[in-house]
């Protein structure tokens, strides 16, 4: 048996140990300035190098482009559904969205506040069949196109980057950034709610395209307004500091391990190995997305045919083995197992070994 809980949630999600070791060797006392860096002035210069060092290595590690800019906001992944329709919808109050689980649904019905929201599919009856892009209906004046890069709740991962006929793209990777290499130039804008591959709750990412700047709703909050708070270096106002610098630990960390490629090609490794225990069951265990749009950071699955009353003795005897926080979200049920950047091969082969175990026992 491990000796020590592995947090398989889908977030807050599990933060690697030498980032909250070192994090807590300097809580009492941050570099020297003998108090806390929860007590730090966001006027500082010591907090201006978090800052910026967190940005500089953010832009590093996902060769973001000169011609972005990098922007850390209050409020979330929610907070940012607001504040990407309040920033962007000011021209003409017309946005695309692709519809593919609950989090674009929630972004969708967010972004009606503020104008006219068009779907460029009917959403589909599995949010895993996303319909090929040369189907999608584009709107040719459109302020841009959004869609959630990964599902947390559903599991399912897009295989592709969408072409929108020159429409501003904007995507959601809340739940896949910094696991996998991509094209930011691709995107018009990219958010991130940190709290899965990125650090914890509270801070929200924005790499933006600098043109798009400027175009903001007049009832954007200050503290939303990404052209306000890019002028001010993400500074306008009390900033989430914790957050960013554990953010910023994080970063280091991924460096530290070899960068963007050394995630991706673990991220591979770890999905591969679950959804081959999964799919080599005899259909005890059951995926509940099609092969090419599984997500690698967020598996679902359901135990033999929806079997409520295994999946709950699954979860009891895998909690008694220090494995947490597998139950699947609320809305869709079943098993979810979440295999950011910090949860380990060892890990997820602690886990197999169980499942297998499990399956022996109950087939």
């Amino acid at each position: 048996m491990t000796t020590k809980p592995i947090n398989f949630g889908a977030g807050p999600g599990k933060i690697p140990e030498d980032v909250l070791k070192e994090a807590q060797q300097e809580f009492l006392a941050y570099e020297g300035i003998e108090f806390s860096v929860t007590e730090l002035s966001h006027r500082s210069d010591t907090y201006a190098k978090i800052n910026e060092t967190a940005q500089n290595d953010l832009r590093e590690l996902l060769n973001v482009p000169s011609n972005y800019k990098i922007i850390f906001l209050h409020g979330g992944g929610q907070g940012l559904f607001a504040a990407v329709a309040m920033n962007l919808m000011g021209k003409n109050k017309i946005a695309d969205y692709a519809v593919t689980g609950i989090w674009s649904q929630v972004a969708a019905n967010e972004a009606k506040r503020y104008g006219q929201v068009n779907l460029v599919f009917p959403t589909p009856d599995n949010p895993g069949n996303i319909p090929e892009p040369s189907t999608w209906t584009i709107t040719s004046n459109a302020s841009y196109v959004y869609y959630c890069d990964n599902e947390t709740i559903q599991g399912v991962e897009y295989p592709f980057i969408p072409d929108t006929k020159g429409v501003p793209l904007v995507a959601d990777m809340s739940s896949n950034l910094m696991t996998r290499k991509f094209d930011i130039s691709k995107f018009g804008v990219v958010i991130a709610a940190v709290q899965k591959n990125l650090g914890t709750a509270g801070l929200g990412i924005v790499i933006i395209r600098e043109d798009l700047l400027g175009n903001a709703l007049d009832i954007c909050p200050s503290i939303l307004n990404f052209k306000q708070v890019s002028d001010y270096n993400s500074i306008l106002n009390t900033p989430p500091i914790f957050p960013i610098y554990l953010h910023g630990k994080v970063l280091k960390w991924v460096k530290k391990l070899g960068g963007l490629e050394a995630m991706e090609n673990e991220s591979k490794r770890k999905s591969q190995l679950l959804y081959s225990v999964i799919d080599s069951s005899n259909d005890f265990y059951q995926s509940t997305v099609p092969v090419n749009t599984r997500s690698r950071t967020n598996v679902t699955f359901r135990i033999k045919d929806k079997n409520e009353e295994l999946e709950s003795d699954f979860l009891k005897k895998a909690e008694e083995k220090k494995m947490f926080q597998l139950k699947g979200h609320s809305l869709v049920g079943g098993i979810r197992v979440s295999l950011y950047n910090a949860i380990t091969y060892e890990d997820v082969e602690y886990l197999v070994d169980f499942m297998k175990e499990f399956q022996s026992n109950n087939a």
